[in-house]
């Protein structure tokens, strides 16, 4: 599927059965898509598609931080990207009338992908903020919302478009400072399932993407694929296949990249045959996230250590605790960072990423059966609940205290987290206590009592969607099913959360890919 077809903001029926009396929303963490882009590789020049495309008219104002005497300033800049010619000289890529000024490069964010995870931001507001006042209508700071981007620009630049529809500048105050983002390296990334640095998750979605070949290649399925298309596949590869170069998958990249943007970029009508398309969906479905319905390492590996994540924020802000998200974002001093004070609750968590993040998310928690390609711009809201009349949760103290300057060293004040643990703040993935990062199992009764009254609600593109493992009476709200109780939904995803993902995954490298034994999700 391509671009989102958002449906109308819900009713004021659909609110009060969606947003029930007897709960109160507490924390929301939404997991966005990034919007439509370029393809990741330039294919089907043979068939008539250039290989660059003239929807980045951004690429004319780009700005960068440069230094000048005594400060940091925007140098705004234009870009042209360079190829080579026809006699392996460069040249300037242009587009199909000849355009420079505006060419994307390969998988970049396009000016429509920008606009519509904009009016994804829009969509949030006018929920959380018009709808359920949940969140305040002007930003004083953005101290209580966690901000996350995959190191990809595309999702870094999408996430800053939906941040920026949701608050735009007139519902931001002018003393507000910096919002902070939080990326990582790409050899820690958990915000897709990250199999270039993830050797056995590598050798499992080997595995299952070679199943996938084996039911597929010989199928009259492929076999119509064939008599639409072969005839643009490459020398080297003139069938169809699930393994064929480009992939089936990177054919359904371009097909969906061409239907998201204008007629100067278009395959031959056989590329939009409904039932071919229909076809490669339901194969590139299976290829990519059948592993993490079916196997508990897969899940584990793929994006199990994103699920302890978004669970441990969930379980902290059941207890009050820092691990809510609040110790990355650091309150308002940027130049120090964690633990200086100031920190705030979060309420909001934004990341910016993937299809294959929201599939995963999905399929590890078996609520993706039968569910198409993620479109652009889609997203997942993690909502956490309150039942109403819980006694509140008193908030562990965040502000540090303040210690002179050592005389003899002169360094800068310990805070909280220093003054606890010791070292320095970048020993910040120390265990903190609290029962964010405990397993259900190993919790104390007391602390296994701070779930209680808490409930986890998934919607994707505002559907709500439903736990297998929730609907057995007492694992739910009263009446809903979609109302897991946090104890069970933490429970769930617990035993799929690496206790040390880097470590995981160079381990087992010799055993089979597949489980001896049906590994359901969702339980």
């Amino acid at each position: 599927m391509t671009t989102l077809q958002p449906r109308k903001p819900y009713s004021q029926e659909e609110l009060k059965a969606l947003y029930p009396d007897g709960v109160q929303l507490q924390l929301v963490q939404i997991l966005l898509r990034h919007g439509e882009r370029s393809p990741v590789s330039a294919r089907f020049q043979n068939a008539g598609l250039g290989a660059f495309w003239p929807y980045c008219a951004v690429a004319r104002q780009m700005v960068s931080a440069t230094k000048e005497p005594g400060q940091w300033t925007p140098m705004t800049w234009r870009r042209r990207l360079e190829t080579f010619g026809t006699d392996d000289g460069p040249v300037i890529a242009s587009g199909p009338q000849g355009e420079v000024d505006s060419i994307c490069n390969l998988g970049e964010l396009t000016d429509k992908g920008r606009e519509t995870t904009w009016q994804l931001g829009r969509r949030i507001r006018h929920l959380y903020v018009d709808q359920l006042g949940f969140m305040p209508s002007t930003l004083q700071d953005a101290d209580m919302i966690y901000l996350r981007a995959t190191p990809m620009p595309r999702a870094l630049e999408s996430l800053q478009q939906a941040f920026r529809g949701m608050y735009p500048s007139e519902h931001r105050s002018p003393s507000m400072p910096p919002a902070t983002i939080i990326t990582r390296a790409p050899s820690d990334e958990t915000l897709y399932p990250n199999d270039s640095n993830c050797r056995r998750f590598a050798v499992l979605s080997r595995a299952f993407a070679q199943r996938t070949s084996d039911r597929w290649n010989s199928t009259n399925e492929m076999e119509y694929l064939n008599t639409l298309i072969s005839k643009w596949m490459p020398e080297s590869s003139k069938r169809v296949a699930v393994d064929s170069h480009p992939r089936l998958s990177g054919i359904m990249d371009t097909i969906n990249s061409t239907l998201a943007h204008g007629p100067e970029t278009r395959l031959p009508k056989e590329f939009y045959d409904p039932k071919g398309r229909a076809i490669i969906e339901k194969i590139g479905v299976e290829e990519w996230f059948d592993g993490y319905k079916e196997s508990q390492e897969y899940r584990s590996l793929g994006i199990g250590s994103l699920m302890g994540d978004i669970v441990a924020r969930m379980a902290a802000s059941a207890e009050g605790s820092s691990e809510d998200g609040s110790l990355e974002i650091g309150g308002k001093d940027g130049q120090t960072g964690i633990g200086r004070g100031g920190e705030k609750a979060i309420k909001l968590g934004l990341s910016g990423c993937h299809d294959t993040t929201l599939a995963a998310v999905l399929s590890s928690l078996g609520a993706f059966n039968g569910e198409p390609w993620p479109p652009y711009t889609s997203h997942i809201a993690l909502e956490l609940f309150k039942k109403t009349g819980q006694k509140p949760t008193i908030p562990a103290k965040r502000k540090f205290e303040e210690s002179p300057v050592s005389p003899t060293t002169g360094s800068e004040p310990k805070g909280w987290f220093e003054k606890w643990f010791g070292g320095s703040v970048s020993s910040q993935n120390a265990s903190l206590a609290g029962i964010a990062r405990k397993k259900v199992e190993e919790l104390q009764e007391s602390d296994r009592s701070k779930l209680d009254g808490y409930f986890v609600r998934i919607r994707y593109n505002d559907k709500v969607m439903t736990v297998p493992g929730c609907k057995p009476p007492g694992k739910h709200l009263d009446g809903d099913p979609s109302f897991c109780t946090l104890e069970q939904f933490k429970g769930i995803v617990d035993k799929y959360t690496p206790s040390h993902w880097k470590k995981d995954c160079q381990s087992n490298m010799d055993v089979p890919a597949f489980p001896q034994k049906p590994e359901p999700a969702g339980y």
